[in-house]
């Protein structure tokens, strides 16, 4: 228990794709890069970081 084998995988995506249809899939996916993509760019933000620069401007 515990481990995701292939065939919940396949039936995973099925559901999904019944649930959002094949054309809003790439739409979802490319949302879900994005946002995964703010988040690691928030996440290596540093406000001490942001001090020390405005300090030599």
């Amino acid at each position: 228990m515990g481990k995701i084998g292939l065939t919940e995988i396949i039936l995973i995506l099925l559901v999904v794709v019944l649930l959002f249809g094949g054309r809003k899939i790439p739409e979802l996916m490319k949302g879900i890069g994005q946002g995964m993509k703010e988040f690691k760019k928030a996440s290596k933000f540093n406000p001490e970081e942001e001090k020390e620069k405005e300090k030599f401007q």
